[in-house]
């Protein structure tokens, strides 16, 4: 693992999160080098240290590992793929977002063009780069993660997914879907107490609560998800189908949206119709596992 802080590193692409990422690198003593298309993105990091580059071909020389942080996966491969650029030898540190199919082209366009190539998904908003709070994923060759692993530290709390470039996309849209539903969950809830006069900070503690022992479940949930096998040690899928019931005509009686519930109790009534009523509530994962067919 190289260990100093000497290495020089390139930044492709100033938005918030690009110059966020550059600030951390510069904080940490690395000499870096930026580029974005609008140059006058540039101008803080070039105050606090930051080496502007003129050209894409002139930043990728500068940095022995180069970071890219565009709008999607497109815009990389227009910033790289144009025959003046030589990738060969590079090292990509991949942080723009998207969809794990775009992740493993790319990686397989990068090193098919001769660079060393690791996808990422930042889980962080940009002041939190450089910050223990910053959780950083990556995906692609052991050997490429290892080799610059200190530097990718400087940026916050680094994890290893596996080989295969796709994951950190993949655990990208998973936590995205974590924190969509839990949010959601929680805005369901709210708008049925305020229809009681409870306002919303009245209720986030109590939702906190609900929050927190729900994710005591999941390790357990998981191991009956990876053995196929539901049993019905706290509730069975038919008994919570009938609570999903009460809260849809709790909702409907009160004047809130019911479509979050509604949709819950079709996938598990389907569940239900399928024969696995007296299983316990993971086993909707083959519901959630297999496109819905209209």
């Amino acid at each position: 693992m190289n260990n100093r802080t000497d290495t020089p590193v390139t930044v492709l692409g100033l938005g918030l999160m690009g110059q966020a990422l550059a600030g951390a690198f510069l904080k940490a003593g690395y000499p870096t080098t930026v580029w974005n298309r609008t140059a006058s993105k540039a101008d803080r990091l070039v105050a606090e240290g930051a080496r502007p580059a003129p050209t894409v071909g002139d930043a990728l020389r500068a940095g022995s590992v180069t970071f890219i942080c565009v709008t999607d996966y497109q815009a990389v491969h227009e910033l790289l793929g144009t025959s003046d650029i030589k990738l060969d030898g590079t090292t990509l540190v991949n942080l723009t977002s998207g969809d794990s199919a775009q992740a493993r082209e790319t990686a397989q366009w990068a090193q098919q063009r001769g660079a060393h190539y690791l996808d990422g998904a930042i889980m962080a908003i940009p002041p939190a780069i450089g910050t223990a709070e910053a959780v950083i994923l990556h995906s692609g060759p052991r050997s490429d993660f290892e080799a610059h692993q200190s530097t990718l530290e400087a940026l916050g709390t680094v994890t290893y997914l596996g080989a295969d470039h796709g994951l950190a996309s993949l655990y990208d849209v998973a936590g995205l879907a974590m924190m969509w539903s839990v949010l959601n969950a929680w805005l369901q809830g709210t708008a049925l107490l305020r229809t009681a006069g409870v306002d919303a900070a009245t209720f986030a503690p109590f939702a906190q609560q609900i929050a927190a022992g729900v994710a005591e479940w999941l390790p357990g949930y998981a191991e009956q998800i990876d053995s196929g096998s539901f049993p019905a040690e706290v509730s069975a899928l038919e008994t919570d189908a009938r609570a999903m019931a009460h809260l849809i005509e709790e909702s409907e009686a009160v004047g809130v949206n019911a479509e979050l519930p509604k949709l819950i109790k079709a996938m598990a009534d389907r569940a239900i119709a399928a024969g696995h009523g007296a299983e316990q509530y993971p086993v909707l994962i083959e519901e959630f596992g297999r496109p819905r067919e209209d």
